[in-house]
């Protein structure tokens, strides 16, 4: 396993077990998901460029499109539910509630 790769999958890995033992607030919660998906952004597009090939070079800025639209879904989750429960914190929310 080269570095890039064990630099990668740990960032990942990272992210995964944060989104899944840290799960406090709402934001901790995105940002877990935010560097997740940074991980894969960065991960496909140097496996694009190892591959020296134009068939699969939009597949990182399609990534990072849907990464932006996750992001900005969340952001307005976050203040949806900061306005509605005073709080981000995830123990707080009940969906039933609603």
């Amino acid at each position: 396993m080269t570095p890039a790769h064990f630099t990668l999958s740990s960032t990942f890995m990272l992210g995964l077990t944060g989104l899944a033992f840290h799960r406090t607030h709402l934001l901790s919660a995105l940002l877990c998901l935010e560097g997740m998906m940074l991980s894969l952004f960065i991960g496909l597009s140097l496996w694009t460029m190892q591959l020296a090939t134009i068939n699969f070079s939009t597949s990182p800025m399609l990534l990072l499109a849907f990464s932006a639209c996750e992001a900005s879904a969340g952001l307005a989750l976050l203040v949806a539910t900061a306005r509605t429960h005073g709080t981000d914190r995830l123990l707080s929310l009940n969906l039933l509630q609603c």
